[in-house]
């Protein structure tokens, strides 16, 4: 642990001009923040026109009827127009709450809220709660009208909505009481940490934000996740046995299977699997049991559990920690730093001793570059992951000595079409703006990795006979 420290203790010299050197740091969000959304206005300009063709790539030509591509590339060319212009009015509006200083705003008003009731400024943790407050009513302002545009306007016009107005204000409700209820502690903990620790906050921060992970992984979908859909079993039929088997003969720890109201608000289909490591629980949204046939989401899930057998959910997690560890060693520089909420108009007064929450907030800002690119890196990894998940589910047949299952590869061919179909996917799809935006290669790129992955599988069988 000294080595640790003594490390980091390094790192901070090398970052001492932070606190030293009269850096225009706004000047300096404000440059890097518009670039990144500039950028990702670009991604969607080089995106737009391929809205524009005619006929899907030739390896879907077989798959897609002239309706349904049609559809398609109407319902691509609506959300991004829908994203140019949001994407541009979040950023306008972000840029005018840095410029006119609402952030240092921000914070005295939770400094006179707390005082309403009676407590000072040197009550950091609770004044530091007021101000996130603050600034998630502001932000959420704009984005409200924003969110039911997309849900009544956009996803109406597709026929992908299933939101009523009613149940539009109680997800909104119940998502600000949840974010309210484990925000507020979790926020507090996160900041006694930072006092409790001292300059030697790392590790703890980190072990405290681990646990939190693994907290809410439990917490989600028996706690959180009932609020807003219904999880029933899965009844007993085709697929609750194809499922059943599938987890048996590859020893997933399955706990429980179950379907989900998906269609309740949207007509988008997906499958997913959670749980500790020594109990796992597979979820199937009925859109998707209603638009596949049981052998088809048998390959989906086969698919799924590729990411468990390959351990991505656990890597992901250590890529994570190491993304966290970094922020972390990086951010005392800023935390002692008075000319660094300075350039934010943040007050003598308040800058010479700086709140952790401000400063962490800031510091997050002055990280937006790099982010972005660290964004495009972890894209990359997560394609990998899905490649590799796909060609477990066409290896399948060999790893458990189970002939029946020789076509599987197939059959997830055909459920990713079919979802794409049905969910009005994109298929046409520009390389950068996908290295950008997208976690999952493109359908074309997975059908014709799956043809590969089939071959060379048949391959191989024929040279063994």
């Amino acid at each position: 642990m000294d080595l640790l420290h003594s490390q980091l203790a390094i790192l901070q010299q090398q970052l001492s001009f932070v606190a030293t050197d009269p850096i225009d740091w706004k000047s300096y969000v404000q440059a890097c923040s518009w670039g990144v959304t500039l950028f990702e206005s670009y991604l969607l300009l080089r995106q737009y026109p391929l809205y524009s063709k005619t006929s899907p790539p030739e390896v879907l030509a077989g798959h897609f009827d002239d309706g349904a591509f049609q559809k398609s590339q109407d319902y691509g060319r609506d959300k991004a127009k829908f994203s140019l212009v949001t994407g541009l009015l979040k950023q306008a509006i972000d840029s005018a709450i840095l410029h006119y200083g609402l952030y240092a705003s921000a914070w005295d008003i939770g400094g006179r809220m707390i005082a309403y009731f009676g407590y000072g400024s040197e009550y950091e943790i609770l004044q530091s709660l007021a101000f996130a407050i603050v600034l998630f009513v502001v932000s959420s302002i704009p984005s409200i009208p924003l969110s039911a545009y997309q849900t009544f306007v956009l996803e109406e016009k597709h026929g992908f909505n299933k939101t009523t107005p009613m149940l539009f204000v109680t997800d909104l409700l119940k998502g600000w009481a949840i974010g309210f209820v484990i925000g507020t502690p979790f926020l507090a903990t996160f900041l006694y940490v930072f006092q409790w620790a001292g300059d030697r906050f790392v590790p703890w921060l980190m072990a405290f934000m681990l646990a939190f992970q693994i907290i809410m992984v439990i917490l989600y979908p028996t706690v959180i996740q009932p609020f807003f859909n219904k999880l029933s079993p899965l009844r007993e039929g085709e697929l609750r046995t194809r499922t059943e088997s599938l987890a048996m003969k590859l020893k997933f720890p399955l706990k429980h299977l179950y379907e989900i109201d998906g269609s309740k608000r949207s007509s988008h289909s997906n499958a997913y699997f959670f749980g500790l490591p020594w109990s796992k629980h597979i979820v199937i949204f009925d859109t998707l049991i209603k638009e596949s046939k049981p052998d088809e989401v048998e390959a989906v899930l086969a698919h799924e559990l590729g990411h468990w057998y390959h351990m991505h959910p656990m890597k992901l997690l250590c890529v994570s920690q190491v993304h966290i560890f970094t922020i972390l060693a990086l951010f005392p520089a800023f935390l002692h730093a008075p000319q660094f909420l300075q350039a934010f108009d943040f007050s003598k007064a308040v800058s010479a001793r700086p709140p952790t929450v401000v400063a962490f907030f800031l510091f997050q800002m002055i990280l937006t570059p790099l982010e972005a690119f660290i964004g495009i890196a972890l894209n990359f990894l997560s394609r990998q992951f899905e490649w590799e998940a796909d060609r477990f589910a066409c290896e399948i047949q060999d790893r458990l000595s189970a002939p029946e299952m020789n076509d599987m590869g197939e059959r997830l061919g055909r459920a990713l079409v079919t979802l794409h179909v049905k969910n009005l996917s994109t298929v046409w799809v520009d390389w950068l703006y996908s290295a950008y935006h997208h976690s999952h290669p493109t359908l074309t790129e997975r059908l014709k990795a799956l043809e590969a992955f089939q071959a060379k599988k048949d391959g191989a069988a024929k040279k063994e006979l």
